[in-house]
């Protein structure tokens, strides 16, 4: 029995510390403390954003040690915070909360993310009523919408193609944000049997590219050129992405979805340019296009338009002429109607017809940079529903400038002045290279010298020796250069190597100019488009026409 009463009355006291317990715990109601946010319920890309969190104490007890727990919605940008959940101690909120007292602390930031997401900011306000030890928090949410995204993102390129036929498109951007977007990346997913064959710029691997850094009313542009197969009448579907990088995961801002359907071909369109397909320009080329068009259907052609448009500042349009087609002075688009061409009026299958047109490549166009570099030309051909582009490449330019100078400042030279027969002189010579449009690479320089003109062993820059030779046998002077970078020598001090030589006229030569060096010629292979080009300058004499201090009368021997 003892055992018994023992046992009932420690039940009953441990009930009541368990009752006392929760009656102290729900005494008071977290409905007393009014916690909620206030903000915008439509918002824009990257525009400032401002959260009005709002508290205030509705009862009649103190509210000591308040903390406040602000978490910002996903993928946004916290003015002034490094994370996106932000906690304020009783000290930053002000202390203890009194009956009736009511405060707001603000949170500014910025979002990311696509049209239509939606953005839920969450507020935990924690606390301690007077006398009560147990602590209570109160939570409140608010959702916004993110209505606006300021971004153009959307594909150039043809509803109707060709299966296995070439063809090149574009992924156009432009930012209208009032805020910088940074590290952008442009991602695309290519429909089943797509081949990747090249873009501008490269990508990061066939289906990705760093746009980086896109400010207000920039924007800029993707080309892509690959060549998609299937069925007749099989859609293809191309779907791209533009989004930016967020602690290490991609957060979609735009996307761009395009259909495309395989169309069996009609029409082979083939460009020729001076009689070669494959016709790659020089600056001050004239080129002669011929577009030829090939009816490949089953059905007659009849009544077409053809355009040709040019693009490239390398271009001299002033130039541009046709026959039979249309076009303004000035103009980069030639019109040629069915009413002037036959071929254009009725073509039958497997008939060919043929337009033709002349312009000429400029001599020399402003390059502002290294960046400036790998010109080419592109003709893009518009019939019936057909389009067609076809790119040209156009080489550099290479230059070489041979001079000489009795007067120098470099080896200081000696001998007789005019020259006299039998007697040394000796005379510097400068060699200065300039590279226009494209990097060269395997860059040399070749001279030969007379046979009554020697080295003195006298060169400059010295470490220019390593790459200067000669051999006494054939004569020939070679000058190594290596690469050349676009613009070297245009846009910076041109690459030059002085070298002295020593004269001794002949009896034949009197009265005359004598030569120093014959005729010096400077190859290099073009990295853009892989030819060889070169450029040559005439033999150098010693009339000298670099030097002003010497006279025509002075260069002749005597």
């Amino acid at each position: 029995m003892k055992r018994t009463t023992l046992f009932i009355i420690l039940g009953v006291l441990l009930i009541g510390a368990l009752g006392y317990y929760y009656w102290q715990r729900n005494i008071y109601s977290k409905d007393i403390l009014k916690l909620e946010i206030l903000g915008p319920e439509m918002v824009d890309l990257l525009e400032p954003v401002e959260y009005l969190v709002k508290y205030k104490n509705n009862g009649d007890t103190k509210l000591e040690n308040p903390e406040l727990i602000f978490e910002f919605p996903d993928y946004s940008i916290p003015d002034g915070e490094e994370t996106l959940r932000i906690t304020k101690t009783a000290d930053e909120l002000g202390g203890d909360i009194y009956p009736g007292e009511e405060r707001t602390i603000i949170f500014k930031g910025r979002f990311l993310g696509k049209e239509g997401d939606t953005k839920t900011a969450k507020a935990y306000l924690s606390y301690k009523p007077k006398n009560l030890n147990a602590r209570y928090e109160s939570s409140t949410t608010f959702t916004s919408v993110l209505d606006n995204v300021p971004l153009t993102f959307e594909f150039d390129l043809p509803t109707k193609v060709d299966s296995g036929k070439e063809i090149t498109f574009r992924l156009n951007y432009f930012s209208n944000a009032n805020y910088p977007l940074s590290d952008l990346r442009v991602l695309v997913d290519y429909p089943a049997d797509f081949e990747f064959v090249r873009s501008n710029p490269t990508p990061l691997d066939q289906g990705e590219w760093n746009i980086g850094l896109l400010n207000k009313a920039e924007g800029g542009r993707i080309q892509i050129t690959g060549k998609i197969s299937g069925a007749v009448g099989e859609e293809k579907i191309l779907n791209a992405r533009l989004g930016t990088w967020y602690d290490g995961e991609f957060v979609l801002l735009k996307e761009a979805i395009k259909g495309i359907s395989i169309i069996e071909p009609t029409i082979y369109i083939t460009q020729q340019i001076n009689n070669n397909p494959g016709f790659v320009a020089d600056p001050g080329d004239s080129l002669h296009y011929e577009i030829f068009f090939r009816n490949v259907g089953q059905d007659m052609l009849a009544d077409m338009t053809m355009q040709v448009t040019l693009e490239g500042d390398s271009l001299d349009l002033s130039t541009l002429r046709t026959i039979d087609g249309t076009l303004e002075e000035g103009d980069n688009s030639i019109l040629w109607d069915w009413r002037k061409i036959s071929d254009l009026q009725l073509l039958s299958p497997q008939e060919e017809g043929k337009v033709e047109f002349w312009v000429k490549v400029k001599d020399d166009w402003a390059i502002g940079s290294t960046e400036d570099k790998n010109p080419q030309i592109k003709t893009n051909v518009y019939l019936s529903q057909v389009r067609e582009e076809f790119v040209t490449k156009i080489n550099s330019k290479l230059e070489i400038s041979q001079k000489g100078f009795y007067e120098d400042e470099v080896f200081g030279n000696s001998g007789p002045i005019p020259p006299r027969v039998g007697q040394e002189t000796s005379y510097t010579i400068m060699w200065q290279l300039k590279n226009y449009y494209n990097d060269v690479s395997g860059v040399t320089v070749k001279a030969t010298l007379p046979d009554n003109v020697r080295l003195t062993g006298q060169i400059f820059p010295e470490d220019a020796a390593e790459k200067f030779t000669f051999d006494s046998n054939s004569r020939e002077l070679v000058w190594n250069v290596g690469d050349l970078l676009v613009g070297q020598g245009v846009l910076n001090t041109p690459p030059s190597i002085v070298f002295q030589v020593k004269l001794t006229p002949a009896a034949y030569q009197r009265y005359q100019a004598a030569t120093l060096v014959n005729q010096a010629t400077v190859t290099g292979q073009d990295q853009w488009t892989g030819a060889t080009i070169q450029d040559t300058d005439v033999a150098l004499t010693t009339l000298l026409p670099s030097d002003p201090s010497i006279t025509t009368s002075e260069g002749l021997v005597q």
